[in-house]
């Protein structure tokens, strides 16, 4: 199938969550929704796809001596050089994966160029990606897993990595998405754990739970992903709380993936974190139910040369994956060679290269490698960006994702009545009528249900509107 592009469009949301998300060196309070509204056109007809994402602090960036305020118009200037390449680049006929091949090459330059972070400038790819997806989508009238079934994306792995050559799409994925995944809940840096440590200043009384013995009985949760400060005395006591309360109110069989948020300078310094946590009397609980530790060393030094050896030495070390170190095409094969046990799915990262790396996971557990996809969160809010999140999740066969923006935002609230309204009459199985009036997230015994997702044309059913937020100029 192949189609032009008229022109992209770019609106923002100012939204604030309920209480400030700490993670990594940030504190996430105000965050601007971008929505990027793309104009397909395909024998003779025109349809429209659109996009979204919360621009969060230091989270594409990891620079401590910069602001937001100095970060965002980079954010925005990867927004805006993406679609404005991509715009011409389909002036003429393409096909989606000869858009993205060709973006992809020019964005790269320009950022490498322009010193830019590659997991900055390829989310401005994913945006592009996703709006042109959600057209072709509707264009066709057919969800994204049939159009991967189908190739009518033209999609060609191998000219991404070599080693997929024979491979095509279809046979890494499973052969229906997923009817439900587990939710993964984020237990952030400065998330209280129990309603105690709550002080009156920071309450938040809206109808929704607020500290983790709260949310573990309003929704039913058994996995977890644990943020760590990379701070032993700071982390091993507060890691023996929660497994207490994960003891005390989550059953017998909970979960956890613990998140190192690049908290540590080399894998000389992480291992001896890890080797005294183990010491810990009161978490050994904790490690037969570990199942991965997320991006521990920071990015700029994750896939180093110097981490072959390291790993190489350390025999018994936990599964390590790479999150933010997966930037660009190329570095989840980097990370498998140098010792690391898989990667990270999130839309902002590129969808046509979350697919590459799914397929190279796929080749290697299929040759007998212990390698595994998880899927992240940053922190998604429907009902589009989570919404696309989640149909690629339950395509790529990812049976428990983090989740957190239905937690640190009060459901679809901040969206017009007509948005929520549309997203309920659609999506009933997922989100439900609060008690307050607006759609929140439908957690039922730790699980999304994910039919209406599966069957709308990206995972979102409306065609929203976001004309009726701010354009960007």
């Amino acid at each position: 199938m192949k189609f032009t592009l008229s022109e992209f469009t770019l609106f923002v949301l100012p939204t604030r969550t309920r209480f400030p998300f700490r993670y990594g060196i940030a504190s996430m309070t105000d965050v601007p929704q971008v929505f990027v509204r793309a104009q397909v056109l395909s024998d003779g007809r025109r349809q429209a796809g659109l996009a979204a994402e919360g621009l969060p602090p230091k989270w594409f960036t990891k620079n401590p001596s910069t602001t937001f305020e100095q970060d965002l118009p980079e954010m925005l200037a990867a927004i805006r050089h993406a679609t404005t390449v991509a715009a011409a680049v389909a002036r003429q006929p393409v096909t989606f994966f000869d858009l993205w091949r060709e973006l992809d090459r020019q964005q790269t330059a320009w950022a490498a160029a322009r010193g830019m972070a590659p997991l900055l400038a390829h989310h401005g790819v994913s945006l592009v990606e996703r709006a042109v997806l959600d057209a072709l989508c509707r264009a066709l009238g057919e969800p994204l897993h049939r159009l991967l079934r189908r190739d009518i994306l033209a999609l060609d792995l191998g000219s991404i990595y070599p080693e997929l050559a024979a491979t095509a799409v279809g046979e890494s994925l499973p052969r229906e998405p997923l009817g439900a995944c587990a939710v993964r809940h984020t237990i952030g840096l400065g998330d209280p754990l129990t309603a105690a440590d709550v002080t009156p200043e920071e309450r938040v009384d809206d109808g929704l739970p607020q500290d983790l013995e709260s949310s573990i009985r309003a929704y039913g949760l058994r996995y977890f992903k644990i943020k760590l400060t990379g701070k032993g005395d700071v982390d091993l006591p507060r890691l023996e709380r929660i497994v207490a309360l994960l003891d005390r109110e989550a059953g017998a069989d909970w979960l956890v993936t613990l998140d190192g948020n690049e908290n540590f300078r080399d894998f000389e310094t992480f291992r001896a974190y890890w080797e005294a946590a183990l010491a810990w009397p009161a978490l050994r609980p904790l490690w037969p139910r570990v199942l991965v530790v997320e991006q521990p060393v920071h990015r700029d030094r994750a896939l180093i040369d110097e981490v072959g050896p390291a790993l190489r030495v350390w025999a018994d070390r936990p599964r390590l994956i790479v999150d933010e170190s997966d930037g660009a095409v190329g570095d989840v094969p980097r990370a498998l060679a140098l010792g690391y046990a898989g990667a990270s799915h999130k839309n902002c990262k590129g969808i046509v290269k979350g697919l590459a790396n799914a397929a190279v996971l796929h080749d290697r557990r299929r040759a007998g490698g212990d390698v595994v996809l998880t899927g992240e969160d940053l922190a998604n809010l429907g009902p589009v960006a989570l919404l696309h999140d989640l149909a690629m999740m339950a395509l790529l066969g990812v049976t428990h994702v983090e989740r957190n923006g239905h937690h640190y935002y009060r459901g679809l609230s901040m969206f017009p009545k007509e948005w929520q309204d549309a997203a309920l009459a659609a999506h009933g199985d997922l989100y439900r009528r609060h008690e307050q009036g607006f759609p929140a997230l439908q957690v039922v015994a730790g699980r999304l249900d994910l039919g209406t997702v599966n069957a709308a044309p990206f995972g979102v059913s409306p065609a929203f509107d976001p004309s009726v937020f701010e354009r960007l100029d």
